[in-house]
């Protein structure tokens, strides 16, 4: 397998996350790049999930373990306790069923380690009180008729989600539109209003 390039900024807070050796699913994985990273530096025993062919076969090609699938349906395949960390970065808003699929990640991973667009930052607010439209932004980029995000939620919407579901929030990270790690955790308060994207570290209570 070739060196693995650099990954994104949120994508190395999520590796910081993940100890050596772990056995870790990464769904929605793309291309393979958080996993070609894992294997190289943590030597992870990483397998990956991803719903685009051209990506399975970009991360097949180098050696990673991807198989073709779509995580609403498949996920139910795994058995229990499969893994010590499931990972699904930047996914989760663009699922049917988000609270189904939190289960299941809870059900096949000792800890979960989600990320998500926030969709109450200030500048997603301004955009609908003074435009009256859907907002485009960085983390948004796609205008609402041919976007995949059917799901959109706030970071106090997803809190409160996780604690209807007895989900306890181990760690979480308030980001900036790069990744960018804020000095303040995503369960803080100013962070609804404040970060552009969070990661939340994830086990039952």
């Amino acid at each position: 397998m070739n060196a693995p390039r650099g990954i994104r900024v949120d994508l190395q807070h999520v590796a910081d996350l993940v100890a050596p050796k772990a056995r870790l699913l990464d769904v929605g994985c793309g291309d393979g790049a958080l996993l070609a990273y894992l294997k190289l530096f943590k030597q992870v025993d990483g397998r990956g999930l991803e719903l685009s062919m051209a990506k399975v076969r970009a991360a097949v090609s180098q050696g990673l373990p991807v198989i073709q699938g779509n995580l609403e349906t498949d996920l139910a395949d795994y058995p229990n306790g499969a893994f010590d960390f499931v990972v699904l970065s930047q996914t989760l808003q663009a699922t049917h069923n988000p609270r189904t699929v939190l289960e299941e990640l809870l059900r096949i991973g000792k800890r979960a380690i989600v990320s998500f667009p926030n969709f109450g930052h200030w500048r997603v607010r301004l955009s609908l009180l003074f435009g009256g439209r859907m907002p485009v932004t960085e983390l948004l980029a796609n205008p609402w008729f041919d976007t995949p995000n059917i799901h959109l939620c706030t970071i106090s919407d997803f809190i409160e989600l996780a604690r209807s579901m007895n989900i306890l929030i181990e760690q979480s990270y308030a980001l900036d539109e790069m990744g960018r790690r804020l000095g303040y955790e995503a369960t803080a308060g100013r962070a609804n209003l404040g970060a552009q994207q969070a990661l939340f570290v994830l086990t039952r209570a």
